[in-house]
């Protein structure tokens, strides 16, 4: 038996670690959490200063079981979780569910698994630090306080199922006030004038700074142009240099990979944690953008060795986050001389992503030289102006360029182009002079990686938190993140050219969204209602400031009871006044107007299933329904849509002899035929849908499912060889099992099929319920 044991929170972390210990110590996981607060309203003791009640999580109790049977016979038991807030209240937890002993109890810290970060924690271990403990113990209580009553709030008033949470309503409620923002926002046109002039056979842009606000204006400018000589009034050339951003936090990395990637915010932390337990990189929850010395030197090497001692500058950046604590290390590889490591490729790729960021970091700057050219025109007092940018030391360029979520202004290629040599007074011949018409923009909506950011300048959540809030939202229906068609809009493009004036009206594309974030129905509704009845607790600057408390008491600067009391009493009435509040008085619901026809009243409302509009009162036995569309909302559909909807369901004609029906249900557009379901394609309309669209829709669904089915057993027809998305599976139960590379799907017989479930595991076995023999 080891005389140390260590624990730590993931076996892929425990196995990296053991391989840089000696045979005296033993790895092993609690696979996270341990001791959790239980449902109901037993867990937080109000009366009692908000005392907890923990209690081991029903997955946890063979860990437990098997950590307290090592623990007894180790010397000595480190406790190794990560070195953040979470990390402490795990080791804390261990330390009371496993009741050990102070003497021979430490706790180690380390923010990267390396040998040399392992050894240092080893020889110097330290106690727990109930502040930081009692900072994520304040914030698990408060939150559940927040939801435990809200919530039933919320089911009571709106609708059954529904949830709340101090982080998550509030970052609903920048996506419900985005939206609103977009749909209030009305588009102004204007005319922005470029030109293309023509020097030795080579061509470059040039622009008016100022936008007409009239076709007219441009129009008689551009025509007066006809007549125009032009030549350079001013030629002005500056030197300017460009510096390289800060090492990646956990914010900016989700963003970086979100626009270079294509990450989804949880897939970024996914694929960084699995780096970080091999030991690749730093670890990857940290608002800090700062980098150790051992860090410094090991980048100042692998510059010098690769690019030479000219491109290496010493860097360190100071956080602009308050709360940052600069101990911690921005996120960086564990070795700079590792360009690139093993892995899955989305592992290859953020690796690549972080060690970029954090080499450039520590590089020169890049040194430019910007050329402004004023171009005059002879029969006006405007000038037009060329911009253009020699780059004299790539520097830091040599290796990374941040993006930016800033979407760029159309037609806005050659703005920063290679000028050719120019002097003053020189004639310029105008090859093209154009004046096309742009419309000003909403605010764009949110991406995850661009809501991480707001909520990150708000100071509203902490790096552990981002990525399980933008995953809350979207499981609760509260958010959908999809990408959208544009719609068709008209402008007007007029094009002076060898002498002759020409105007076309042409057509773009407007409004085109990928990958954004669109709130729902629901969250309309239920952020409304905790804007109007909690105010507090869905108030940015308020949430700010509950963050900033947690700080000081991670800080030992505030007792964590006081804290939550100073919240509670507020809030706690707040609850009580809106019991009061009749499920009438709660806006989910809107008349639209009179039927033209019938002149019933015709509403727009939430209902069990989803927002729909209805004829009639809910009294009415004759009343009418129709689902809303996807994109549209209670608050401002028309009429005029309403009437539309209602032509729903839609006879679309006749397959195998029986009706074709179109329609919208709760889980979208979709064709019924012979009581069977099939959804429509994302750009189908089951106001157009053809007949012949129909048949082949439900011709491609029987295939796929055809297709699907590989085989089942007489002595278990549970238990399904099936196809899917990713390949072949075994299905039984609710449970999936991959099938092992080296087997094929077709050939499997029922005892492999049995061997492959027993060695998987699966909620199903734990409960004791293996496949057995159809009697």
């Amino acid at each position: 038996m080891s005389k140390n044991l260590v624990i730590v929170e993931s076996p892929a972390k425990a196995k990296t670690i053991e391989g840089y210990l000696g045979k005296d110590f033993k790895v092993v996981s609690s696979y996270g959490h341990v001791r959790d607060l239980p449902k109901g309203d037993k867990a937080i003791d109000i009366k009692n200063r908000f005392k907890p009640t923990y209690e081991v999580t029903a997955d946890k109790k063979e860990v437990i079981k098997n950590l307290k049977n090592l623990a007894k016979d180790a010397e000595t038991v480190y406790l190794a979780s990560d070195d953040d807030r979470e990390g402490e209240a795990i080791s804390w937890h261990l330390k009371e569910v496993l009741k050990l002993e102070e003497d021979r109890t430490k706790r180690i810290v380390f923010r990267e698994i390396t040998k040399n970060a392992i050894s240092k924690a080893i020889e110097n271990p330290r106690g727990i630090d109930y502040d930081l403990v009692n900072a994520q113990q304040a914030r698990r209580i408060l939150d559940r306080l927040v939801g435990f009553e809200l919530s039933p709030i919320l089911w009571k008033k709106i609708k059954t199922g529904l949830s709340a949470g101090r982080v998550q309503s509030v970052a609903v409620r920048l996506i419900v006030e985005r939206e609103r923002e977009i749909e209030a926002h009305q588009a102004k046109s204007s005319f922005r004038i470029t030109a293309i002039f023509e020097v030795e056979g080579k061509t470059f842009q040039a622009e008016l700074p100022k936008k007409f606000e009239t076709k007219g204006e441009a129009e008689e400018f551009l025509k007066a142009c006809l007549q125009a000589d032009f030549s350079v009034a001013n030629l002005e050339k500056k030197p300017a240099k460009k510096s390289p951003a800060a090492p990646f936090t956990t914010s900016t990395l989700q963003q970086e990979a979100s626009r270079k990637l294509y990450f989804s915010v949880a897939q970024t932390m996914s694929v960084a944690q699995k780096l970080y337990e091999a030991g690749k990189i730093t670890y990857m929850r940290t608002d800090s953008t700062n980098l150790s010395q051992e860090a410094l030197a090991g980048a100042k090497n692998a510059i010098e060795a690769s690019y030479g001692p000219s491109y290496h500058k010493s860097r360190q950046y100071s956080t602009k986050s308050e709360s940052a604590q600069e101990a911690h290390e921005a996120i960086r590889p564990t070795d700079f001389s590792q360009s690139q490591v093993s892995g899955d490729r989305n592992e290859q790729r953020l690796y690549e992503l972080i060690w970029k960021r954090a080499i450039a970091s520590q590089m020169s700057d890049a040194e430019l030289e910007r050329t402004t050219i004023t171009i005059g025109i002879s029969n006006s007092q405007l000038n037009l102006v060329a911009n253009g940018e020699v780059i004299k030391f790539d520097g830091f360029l040599k290796v990374y360029l941040e993006d930016t979520d800033d979407e760029p202004e159309e037609d806005d290629a050659g703005n920063k182009s290679l000028l050719p040599p120019l002097s003053i007074g020189q004639d310029l011949k105008l090859k093209e002079m154009k004046g096309r018409e742009s419309f000003t923009r909403a605010a764009p909506r949110y991406t995850e990686a661009s809501l991480v950011k707001k909520l990150e300048e708000l100071g509203i959540g902490r790096p552990s938190t981002y990525a399980p809030t933008i995953s809350t939202i979207q499981k609760r229906d509260y958010v959908v993140k999809e990408s959208r068609d544009g719609t068709p809009r008209n402008y007007v493009e007029m094009i002076i050219s060898g002498g002759n004036f020409k105007e076309a009206t042409k057509t773009e594309n407007t409004g085109a969204e990928k990958n954004k974030l669109f709130p729902t129905n629901i969250a309309m509704v239920v952020n409304d209602f905790l804007v109007e009845h909690f105010p507090n607790v869905i108030d940015f600057n308020f949430t700010a400031k509950v963050e900033k408390e947690f700080d000081e008491i991670a800080s030992g600067g505030q007792d964590w009871q006081d804290m939550i009391d100073g919240f509670y009493g507020k809030f706690h009435h707040s609850v009580e006044e809106t019991e009061q509040v009749s499920r009438q008085d709660v806006n989910t619901s809107r008349l639209i107007g009179k039927h033209p026809e019938s002149g019933k009243n015709v509403y727009a409302r939430l209902g069990r299933f989803g927002p729909l509009v209805q004829i009639g009162e809910n009294e009415d036995e004759d009343k009418q329904f129709a689902s809303l569309k996807k994109g549209q909302f209670i608050e401002n559909v028309s009429m005029e849509d309403a009437l539309e909807l209602f032509k729903l369901p839609r006879e679309v004609g006749y397959f195998e002899d029986k009706k074709m029906t179109a329609a919208i249900g709760r889980f979208g557009p979709y064709i019924r035929h012979d009581n069977a379901f099939f959804s429509l394609k994302k750009e189908q309309d089951p106001l157009s849908i053809t007949e012949e669209e129909a048949i082949e829709l439900i011709k491609a669904k029987r295939e796929a499912d055809a297709n699907k089915h590989i085989k089942t057993f007489d002595e278990n027809p549970e238990i399904q060889v099936l196809n899917g998305r990713w390949g072949p599976y075994i299905k039984f139960g609710k449970n999936n099992y991959k099938i092992p590379k080296g087997k094929e799907a077709e050939k499997l017989t029922y005892a492999e099929t049995i061997e492959i479930i027993e060695s998987q595991p699966d909620a199903g076995k734990k409960k004791g319920r293996f496949p057995a023999k159809k009697k």
